[in-house]
């Protein structure tokens, strides 16, 4: 009796989750804490699409074998509500029917709200409502899409797929275009006055928004007065504001090869926040008072105002380093100089050294890609970097002190965890395998090994496999309230507070920051949801940055079909390796059905390689082999490669029959 009761009352519990619809039109609801998850019909999807966080209600328990079935009561929160799909007008009714491969309902479109659609033209449509008496929903036409722009269309569907909108509402730009550039005397009075001091940002070439700035003045004391300062979006935007709300929705800026696609409307990004050389800007500062040996002896944080004397690109400053000599070179030598000094301080204490090549395409004006540019980071990188974390470093420690009635402000740490065991042990093993010993006892010990192993093995043969499966064994930075530290930094506190145009948790820091230091903090009993939020669209940015690259790679070696490259394994799987061209770092794939003719191959996990069943010949991670593109596919943003063999290695033979494997007796 009582276990009927129980399962009564678990069949009729609502929970919330993420629905996953698949190609075949079945739905699956994924629970934060449940094991499995809950099935859902077609026609329980209610209004919800695919990726929708959505409220549904369990219909059966997932007891004696069944699965766990349940319906979709509520939308709560929409993945997107714009979609890249087709128009179809017929007796003055048109339709827009998405071009998803995730089943949707067709959207009924009024005639007054096709803004020049025709019938068949491909157009970006936004949904508008979709009432409970509504059979289906109702959209309007955002903007047709020209058929001779292919780019430009891949893109759009790129940042579509991920759920970032492609434009402004109104209702934002307007909002925007209200906010004053003017400096008032009211507000001065509340800032400390920077303007007089040397000042000056370091940004790419091609950067339009400049949202930090480095300050330098000597002192009496004969210490050096530097103040880190960002540009104080939150003194426009401000919360609960349509401006904001915008904001909160898209989380973070997206980059791709050819565009970016904004947090903030220009009018923000571009001008009242930007921090453009020989005007007067609101920021928000950390100033430090460091020694000549790199010993910070005193800290400030506050609101101040600014005047940018220079606008340096990366490249000027490495030319400065590397000659010593140019404009401002002093305050630039010294500043690297003392970022030097503050990474090897971070290195002894722990941080994880790892690099990383950044590869950015040239495009022609029509977005085709005609060159690829492999980034290092030099000096003058690092140098922005190091003192940009120490003032993330800083402002997170300052709030993680403060205690509301005893318990820690809600604040958006960016924390990283300690490496997955389960992925750290066969790398252990396998670095190994190269004479690279690990000591796996406690996080500080792999941090210590993996900055050994990154030292001895930097300009191997074997470098870029070790790296990359380093890298693999990492946990995943992300937003959260309840702060655990930065393993990967090696820092206990940490926060995001200098890139507030482009990323939303900045936004949050600096307003709590201000809060604190007004000592007038009101807790936020959403900062968790925030979070989570925040975190979820950067991996959705990343997702989309990942896509574009692949497009612009793809379209890049339509270029290239028939030749032969030399390449690096960068992947294996059961299905086939992946193959990253040395030249042009373009990533493709050899299948196993392609090997088929050598030999059967078969994944071996542990030494991240594919063998040869009968000839015992292995494809491993790493390895250098020789490849023909055969297959550039835009569509799919796929790249095929066929594995060449090489000239002066033993030939494997051509045999389709089964490997045979006699039985021990």
């Amino acid at each position: 009796m009582n276990k009927e009761k129980a399962t009564t009352k678990k069949s009729s519990q609502t929970v919330k989750g993420k629905l996953d619809i698949s190609r075949s039109g079945m739905g699956y609801v994924i629970v934060e804490g449940m094991e499995k998850d809950i099935v859902v019909r077609p026609n329980d999807f209610g209004r919800a699409f695919h990726g929708d966080t959505v409220k549904v209600q369990i219909s059966n328990d997932s007891g004696r074998g069944r699965r766990t079935e349940g319906r979709i009561t509520d939308v709560a929160v929409r993945n997107q509500s714009t979609f890249i799909g087709n128009i179809g007008i017929n007796k003055n009714i048109a339709f827009f029917k998405s071009a998803t491969e995730k089943p949707m309902p067709d959207f009924y479109i009024p005639v007054e709200k096709l803004n020049g659609a025709i019938d068949g033209d491909r157009v970006v449509a936004k949904m508008l409502k979709w009432d409970k008496a509504d059979k289906k929903p109702e959209g309007e036409v955002v903007s047709v899409l020209k058929a001779e722009d292919v780019n430009d269309m891949a893109m759009k569907e790129i940042l579509i797929e991920a759920g970032f909108p492609l434009v402004f509402e109104k209702e934002v730009l307007d909002e925007a275009m209200k906010l004053s550039e003017v400096i008032t005397r009211e507000e001065m009075k509340k800032r400390k006055d920077f303007r007089d001091i040397l000042t000056f940002t370091i940004d790419p070439v091609d950067a339009k928004d400049f949202d930090d700035a480095i300050s330098i003045r000597n002192l009496d004391n004969g210490n050096y007065e530097i103040g880190v300062h960002i540009a104080d979006v939150s003194h426009f935007v401000k919360p609960d504001s349509i401006l904001d709300k915008s904001a909160y929705e898209r989380a973070t800026s997206v980059y791709l090869p050819d565009r970016v696609n904004p947090m903030l409307p220009e009018r923000i990004s571009n001008e009242l926040c930007s921090l453009r050389p020989n005007e007067d800007k609101y920021t928000f500062s950390v100033v430090f008072q460091i020694t000549n040996r790199g010993e910070i002896k005193h800290k400030w944080i506050g609101r101040t105002i600014i005047h940018s004397d220079h606008r340096f690109s990366y490249e000027d400053v490495q030319t400065i380093i590397e000659t010593q000599d140019g404009t401002h070179y002093k305050a630039i030598l010294l500043l690297n100089d003392l970022a030097k000094q503050f990474r090897k301080v971070r290195f002894d204490e722990g941080a994880i050294n790892f690099s990383s090549q950044e590869v950015r395409f040239t495009l022609d004006e029509n977005g085709k890609p005609i060159g690829i540019v492999v980034k290092e980071s030099k000096d003058a990188h690092k140098l922005i970097e190091e003192f940009m974390l120490l003032a993330n470093k800083t402002v997170a420690e300052y709030v993680s002190k403060i205690k509301i009635n005893q318990e820690p402000v809600p604040f958006p740490y960016r924390i990283h965890d300690t490496p997955d065991e389960e992925k750290l042990k066969p790398f252990a093993a396998f670095a190994k395998k190269f004479g690279y010993t690990f000591d796996t006892q406690d996080a500080a010990a792999v941090a210590k090994s993996f900055n050994n192993l990154l030292k001895d093995v930097s300009g191997k043969p074997e470098q870029h496999v070790l790296e990359q499966l380093g890298i693999r064994t990492m946990a995943k930075a992300i937003y959260t309230s309840k702060n655990i530290g930065h393993y990967g930094l090696g820092f206990e506190h940490y926060c995001h507070f200098t890139s507030p145009i482009r990323r939303y948790p900045d936004v949050l820091v600096h307003r709590i920051l201000q809060e604190c230091l007004d000592k007038n903090v009101k807790p936020d009993k959403k900062m968790d949801e925030k979070c989570k939020h925040c975190s979820d669209k950067e991996r959705k940015a990343m997702e989309a940055e990942r896509a574009g690259n692949k497009y612009k790679q793809v379209e890049f070696m339509q270029n290239y079909l028939g030749e032969e490259f030399d390449g690096i394994i960068s992947g294996v799987a059961s299905f086939g390796f992946f193959v990253e061209t040395v030249l042009h770092k373009c990533e493709g794939m050899v299948t196993v059905r392609d090997l088929s003719e050598f030999d059967e191959f078969k994944l071996d996990d542990a030494d991240y390689a594919l063998v040869g069943m009968r000839t015992g010949k292995k494809f491993r991670m790493g390895d250098a082999v020789k490849i023909k593109v055969v297959a550039a596919n835009l569509e799919k943003r796929q790249l095929d490669f066929h594995w060449v063999q090489e000239e002066g290695l033993p030939e494997l033979n051509i045999a389709k029959s089964k490997v045979v494997t006699r039985k021990k007796k």
